[in-house]
């Protein structure tokens, strides 16, 4: 028994050695830190959609199992809010993936300014989400918007637009403000993945006698699957969760047009106070964004 414990003695020295042991050391506040602000409020509000928690009566607190789960998923505009952001998510990916791909490959070209303009392009992602918000505010408004000053002066429209006003084009006119604001870093990822594709592939393509167009099709986008699978996991989670327009623009309106999920998590919580419903419906959130993630890994990950 004493040869065990020797033995095991000397394994666990050996492993957790003195760097081991020292960047265990370091890092530990670190984890600390993170397990405070991170960890634990997702466990706990793991904790509270087993509640039925109301700040109104904070003082009776039944544990009710899974019974919110079943409320939200029972609820009609619940659905509704599901479909609506499906609508803006599906929206703004595909055309954060389109714009992207083409300014990738206007970048990737040889040109005077290029790198100015690569910098230029930088400037809307990184301009803060609450300052992009105001921004595209200003642009929509119906009073003094630059949106209808330009149109009108091209003699497009006749007079200003309440643009925000319809509920037909508030979920698009969002996705725009959106799309404006994450397409530059998408078009880097996917200027980097170009930029590791073999000169050479191109070169042999082009003694067999194939033309732009072909050697488009045959060598770049299947070569550009690890960047579309970055930006297409990347886009979809901001997409899915994404608050801070509809909060700054719409406030969910009008007459609920733009009510996506984030939005009711949001109502539900911190306008009813019901906090148990609300973690409910949070973490259903999480579930589909984690299972939308696995699903775009396994469809294009499979050649990669």
């Amino acid at each position: 028994m004493s040869g065990f414990y020797t033995g095991l003695k000397y394994t666990l020295a050996r492993r957790f050695n003195y760097e081991a042991r020292s960047a265990g050391l370091f890092l530990f506040p670190v984890m600390s830190v993170l397990a405070v602000v991170a960890v634990f409020p997702i466990l706990y509000s793991l904790y509270t959609s087993f509640f039925n928690l109301k700040l109104t009566r904070p003082h009776r607190v039944p544990f009710v199992w899974f019974d919110n789960y079943v409320k939200v998923l029972s609820d009609e505009l619940f659905w509704e809010s599901v479909m609506r952001t499906v609508s803006f998510t599906v929206m703004s990916v595909v055309a954060i993936l389109i714009l992207a791909l083409f300014i990738a490959l206007l970048l990737n070209e040889s040109f005077h300014g290029r790198r100015f303009i690569s910098a230029m392009i930088l400037i809307p992602w990184a301009i803060p989400t609450v300052a992009n918000g105001l921004l595209w505010k200003w642009i929509y408004d119906s009073g003094y918007g630059a949106l209808n000053g330009l149109l009108l002066q091209l003699g497009l429209i006749d007079k200003y637009v309440v643009w925000l006003g319809d509920p037909d084009k508030t979920i698009p006119l969002i996705a725009n403000a959106f799309v404006w604001k994450e397409v530059p870093l998408a078009a880097i990822l996917i200027l980097v993945t170009m930029k590791s594709i073999p000169v050479d592939l191109y070169q042999a393509a082009r003694v067999d006698g194939a033309n732009l167009l072909q050697r488009f099709v045959h060598i770049t986008l299947p070569s550009l699957k690890p960047g579309f699978m970055l930006v297409m996991i990347y886009e979809t989670m901001m997409a899915i969760r994404h608050f801070d327009l509809f909060f700054l623009l719409t406030e969910g309106g009008p007459a609920d047009a733009s009510h996506v999920l984030s939005w009711q998590i949001y109502v539900e919580t911190f306008r009813n106070l019901s906090f148990g419903t609300g973690s409910a419906m949070s973490y259903i959130l999480a579930l589909v964004t984690f299972a939308l993630a696995y699903a775009i890994i396994k469809m294009l990950g499979r050649r990669i």
